[in-house]
């Protein structure tokens, strides 16, 4: 269903290859987790950029609610696509890029696990924690507090299961 939602809205393919990516790795992270709610977690990470079909800006994510909404998607999804970006902008990071005044960091642990696992997606290709620090020092001025936050993401999701 999902995934004839992407095409009914126009999405690039290479952004719906995208999005298959991000939930086969959402799904591995998520089987650490015996609590998550893995039908979730796999609607939000095949719809999480949606909006890419309207805008390849930050506003993305909230395009992405707008279709969604649309479609009668509840809050659930609608969170995961909105705070998807990162590890998550803050209210005040949200005022400086022009987005509507609110914390767009993930609260829930289906959430955080999106999030992640897109960060961890480059395309449609897996890359590791330190190539994601690289490409936010080079894009985003004054990455510290995003690095940390990227950080402390995957030790809870990542770090925490590794042997």
């Amino acid at each position: 269903m999902e995934i004839e939602l992407l095409e009914k809205e126009h999405t690039p393919d290479n952004v719906i290859e995208h999005c298959k990516a991000v939930c086969k790795k959402a799904m591995e992270i998520a089987a650490n987790f015996d609590d998550a709610d893995k039908d979730l977690i796999r609607k939000g990470a095949l719809l999480h950029d949606i909006g890419r079909s309207k805008t390849h800006g930050i506003t993305h994510a909230i395009e992405g609610v707008r279709i969604a909404e649309k479609y009668g998607y509840d809050k659930d999804v609608l969170n995961i696509i909105e705070r998807h970006i990162g590890a998550g902008i803050t209210e005040s990071e949200a005022v400086n890029l022009g987005l509507p005044r609110k914390s767009y960091v993930p609260q829930t642990l289906e959430e955080k696990i999106v999030a992640h696992a897109d960060n961890l997606i480059s395309g449609s290709e897996e890359v590791d924690i330190d190539f994601v620090i690289r490409k936010w020092k080079r894009r985003i001025k004054d990455s510290d507090e995003n690095i940390e936050r990227l950080i402390r993401l995957d030790d809870e999701l990542i770090k925490a299961f590794e042997e």
